[in-house]
């Protein structure tokens, strides 16, 4: 973190090339019904305009539960699914399933943070600053305030 940061104001703005090849190509692929090892396009309704609002997602399955973390920090999609309260929807192709998303505490957030390294640490690891999916628990929570994660029930 920089010195202007907080843990719950955290954020790393996509690269050019994430936000104009990357991403639109990983949310053609789901629009299509093509899941990049489980992505999804999360939709959730602006917290100003309140217009829906889509985005890609990584989304993490642990014994049967759904999870979104947000490597990048307190993103728009984090703000914006704070604000209403929970409620979203994950598309994939023509498939939208409603959930209910509520936040984990810092403590909470270790098992999935360590999951989500393991899973995706190859293509977000660089956003997880000095973390790693060896690290041991202890060396975790205080970087757990600035990455909100999230776990999904059936809406």
């Amino acid at each position: 973190m920089n010195r202007t940061e907080t843990a719950t104001t955290r954020y790393r703005r996509p690269g050019a090339f994430t936000r104009r090849v990357f991403n639109p190509f990983v949310a053609l692929l789901a629009r299509w019904g093509i899941s990049v090892k489980g992505t999804r396009i999360l939709e959730v309704r602006g917290r100003t305009s309140g217009e829906p609002r889509s985005t890609v997602v990584n989304l993490l399955t642990i014994d049967g539960v759904d999870h979104l973390v947000a490597p990048r920090g307190t993103t728009q999609w984090v703000r914006n699914i704070r604000a209403a309260g929970g409620e979203a929807s994950l598309r994939l192709g023509r498939r939208v399933r409603p959930v209910r998303a509520t936040e984990l505490d810092d403590a909470a957030k270790v098992p999935v943070i360590r999951a989500y390294l393991d899973a995706w640490g190859w293509e977000v690891g660089r956003f997880f600053d000095d973390l790693r999916k060896d690290s041991v628990d202890d060396d975790n929570p205080p970087a757990a305030p600035g990455f909100p994660v999230f776990v999904l029930r059936p809406r």
